[in-house]
């Protein structure tokens, strides 16, 4: 029998238990072709309340067991998602539109994930701390209680367990609210995987929902912890709806990510490595190269180079050819991906490449003299776009790639890699790298960004999920009680 057998969760949100959602059915559609691939439970508000009831009594009775155990269930977690993989992979590429490739790093991500937060439960989670008193004096870290997931399509697996993985793992119960789009590769797969593993019933739902279910998970007063990724004009809402209710939020949101390309660098690897930024995975990442700052002496080569490489990759379904890029995730997003590419051309900017698709499946774009207000530079495009714009100086260089609200990620490439550093501590983002492009990201780094690509949160490694995920007490203890003078 299939790891994902659909008898068991067609149709159903999941609880503890597999069962209809109160919101009825929704289609799970397959971009590449238009096609029904099953259908996932919708819960609605009343699924919800159940859940956060469900999991503030599931989560004392998780958090209460051995760290040894709640060790081993990340463990065998992780185990499972390598053994799943192959059948994990295909619904990614059917459910999501991915690449073999891309479909394989999620499964790597997500078993790395589960093995690096097996190591929490056994992580001192305190400290002494000196007292002018005459008593012992420690702080302790501890489970937050419920935390609310609420993770989009473009990664969805990667950008759910990134969150779920850490939060179970320090003693938590998870409600996750994955995208509809893709409920069975960021939700059902984690389900299986954590109930196999022996997961507790109730500690860890997921509820495939529409605007309103994320919307009563935030303000639902029993989940003091939201981590919400999405983009930037959705997790201000969130983060406002949150903070009403005092919450800790994690917001990990949009970017318009720039490289910047000195007169030094190695072109034909540069632009390799400018369209892998700009077009891995449809370029609907929120780390994409949205922006190409090129020195002017460069310039004309970088975009004839760059056009080339786009105009070379086959775009296609990845179920049915060796294709370089999918189809995007839905008719709204390429609609609003065209109208962008278009609003620049008319603003100025030559289309060196691509600009045309067939139903979801939308050509490599390359943009060359783009003026810095047209659409597709100065917004995050969520699609295969890549603008380029020449600059004289470094000073010029930093001005540009700084000229943003978002601050996730930045690429520099130059055959001196300490201009590279240098560079790199002058313009803010979160993500910085030194000849690579933007997109990157392994379980054990600090992944987060400034300005409107975030608010400041970071995952991965020990210490940044112990913070994300738990609160700090002190305690203190005196052998006899203190003489007060009342």
């Amino acid at each position: 029998m299939a790891f994902l057998d659909e008898a068991r969760w067609q149709g159903k949100i999941f609880d503890g238990r597999w069962r209809a959602g109160g919101a009825g059915e929704t289609k799970v559609v397959e971009p590449a072709t238009g096609g029904t691939l099953g259908s996932v439970g919708v819960a609605d508000v009343g699924d919800l309340a159940d859940a956060v009831a469900a999991a503030v009594d599931g989560q004392r009775r998780w958090a209460s067991l051995p760290h040894t155990e709640r060790a081993a269930v990340l463990r065998r977690a992780g185990a499972l998602w390598e053994q799943h993989a192959d059948e994990i992979e295909t619904w990614l590429m059917r459910e999501s539109g991915s690449l073999r490739a891309k479909a394989q790093l999620e499964t790597h991500i997500a078993a790395q994930e589960c093995y690096q937060s097996a190591a929490l439960p056994a992580h001192p989670l305190g400290e002494v701390i000196p007292s002018e008193a005459p008593r012992w004096s420690y702080s302790k870290r501890v489970p937050a209680g419920v935390v609310g997931v609420i993770s989009p399509f473009n990664f969805p697996l990667v950008l759910a367990i990134r969150s779920v993985a850490p939060a179970l793992a320090l003693g938590n119960a998870v409600v996750l609210k994955p995208d509809p789009r893709t409920a069975v590769s960021g939700g059902v797969t984690l389900a299986r995987v954590f109930e196999e593993a022996g997961l507790p019933e109730g500690v860890l739902s997921v509820l495939p929902g529409g605007a309103e279910v994320g919307g009563a998970l935030v303000d639902e007063p029993r989940v003091p912890v939201i981590s919400f990724t999405g983009s930037t004009a959705a997790g201000r809402a969130v983060g406002a709806a949150a903070s009403r209710r005092l919450k800790k939020v994690h917001l990990e949101l949009g970017g318009n990510s720039a490289i910047i390309v000195l007169e030094d660098a190695d072109l034909e690897a540069t632009a390799s490595a400018g369209a892998a930024g700009s077009f891995l995975h449809q370029g609907q990442v929120c780390m994409t190269t949205g922006r190409h700052l090129v020195h002017e002496s460069r310039y004309d080569e970088y975009v004839a180079k760059l056009a080339a490489k786009a105009d070379a990759l086959p775009v296609g379904d990845p179920m049915t050819g060796q294709v370089a890029l999918g189809p995007i995730i839905d008719r709204n997003q390429l609609d609003r991906i065209h109208a962008l590419v278009t609003a620049s051309v008319e603003a100025g900017a030559r289309l060196a490449a691509g600009g045309t698709h067939e139903g979801l499946f939308y050509r490599p774009t390359v943009l060359a003299d783009v003026p810095t207000t047209a659409p597709a530079y100065a917004h995050e495009v969520f699609g295969p776009v890549a603008p380029v714009v020449p600059f004289s100086t470094v000073a010029e260089a930093v001005a540009l790639a700084a000229d943003s609200e978002y601050g996730l990620s930045l690429g520099i490439f130059t055959r001196d890699v300490g201009k590279g550093l240098e560079l790199a501590e002058a313009v803010p983002t979160g993500i910085a790298h030194v000849n690579d492009q933007t997109v990157g990201d392994e379980p054990n780094i600090p992944f987060g960004g400034f300005g409107a690509s975030g608010n400041g949160t970071r995952f991965g490694g020990l210490a940044h999920n112990i913070d994300a995920f738990t609160e700090t007490r002190w305690i203190t203890a005196r052998r006899d009680v203190a003489g007060y003078p009342f």
